[in-house]
């Protein structure tokens, strides 16, 4: 066992001491800064009534006359905005209301016209009904039916189709079947 060395009755150092100590000689220089915690803490184990660090303790400091008149012109202008706001907002109210009351107007004689204008049509489509009424010939009812029905071939998606019945329609306009009365 020569050869793994024959020094074994020394013992080596601690590597933790040497850690520790190493530490130590890094962190001496804190001491001083620390300290007051330090004594805090001692004396609280020895019974007595800590003191308190002179160096943590703060006062509150007044404040600079500066920021306590900006502090109140600060406020002065947040109020005088929230007052220019809602008088904003009111005014703003007042626009929109008047404006819906001119809308519901101009759309209530829009409806009346529309009404009258629908009224007159009809009146005069039923006093050319009545006229034509009177006209009525033998033979001549398949041209008044086809005068009521639209041969527009164009149908608008999802409408029936109608197409077969335009057709017997226009048929019968240009064929018609005389009906002999009954005797």
């Amino acid at each position: 066992m020569s050869g793994f060395g024959a020094n074994f009755d020394q013992i080596d150092a601690d590597p933790a001491a040497e850690f520790l100590a190493r530490e130590q000689d890094e962190l001496a220089g804190l001491e001083d800064e620390v300290k007051p915690a330090a004594i805090a803490v001692t004396s609280l184990v020895n019974g007595a009534p800590p003191s308190p660090p002179t160096s943590l303790t703060r006062e509150p400091r007044e404040e600079p006359e500066k920021i306590k008149k900006w502090r109140e012109d600060q406020v002065k202008r947040l109020e005088e905005k929230d007052r220019e706001e809602d008088r904003k907002r009111e005014e703003l109210r007042q626009i929109a209301k008047k404006e819906l009351e001119d809308w519901y107007k101009n759309h209530e004689e829009t409806i009346a016209k529309t009404k009258a204008a629908n009224r007159d049509a009809a009146k005069s489509a039923e006093k050319q009904f009545v006229a034509e009424d009177n006209d009525i010939q033998p033979g001549t009812e398949w041209e008044r039916i086809a005068k009521l029905c639209d041969f527009n071939a164009k149908t608008k998606p999802g409408s029936k189709d109608v197409s077969r019945m335009r057709s017997i329609i226009l048929q019968m306009k240009q064929y018609p079947v005389a009906i002999k009365p009954k005797a």
